[in-house]
């Protein structure tokens, strides 16, 4: 089987297109995709929790930090204790967070509505039911994927 024909091999492959086309347009504002993507996941009220940023996003731990101290040292975002535990940090965002987080949110608003203006909504449909299987059986098989 050649790499293209796998699975696994296309969704990586527009995945990475997609990744390098933000990078293009965030390097324009100073940011870059993982930015961008921190910055559309922190809540504009009530911030944060650090501990949930990664996981919602599927980052490591390590390149979460990384991120969160240049965006604190470039004073988009802010750390404070919670208010109910405060063991707890919450992220929140600056007026130059904002500002950063509504040139991403427009992005990707212009970017899925330039696919869903060239692709028929049933192949969007279909689109999404794939991909949601693909994750179940991920979810149900991860015993299949391990090396014992």
């Amino acid at each position: 089987m050649k790499p293209e024909e796998t699975i696994d091999f296309n969704i990586r492959s527009t995945w990475h297109k997609i990744a390098r086309m933000y990078n293009l347009q965030a390097a324009e504002h100073g940011v870059s995709m993982a930015t961008g993507m921190v910055l559309l996941n922190i809540d504009l009220k009530e911030g944060t929790p650090s501990t949930s940023l990664g996981p919602k996003m599927g980052m490591e731990a390590r390149s979460l930090t990384r991120t969160l101290k240049n965006l604190e040292d470039e004073k988009v975002i802010y750390r404070e204790a919670d208010k109910y535990d405060k063991r707890k940090v919450r992220i929140f965002l600056t007026e130059l967070g904002k500002e950063k987080r509504e040139i991403s949110k427009n992005k990707v608003i212009q970017f899925n509505e330039h696919l869903r203006k060239n692709i028929k909504n049933k192949k969007l449909e279909i689109f999404f039911r794939v991909m949601e299987n693909i994750n179940e059986l991920i979810d149900e098989n991860h015993i299949f994927f391990t090396n014992e």
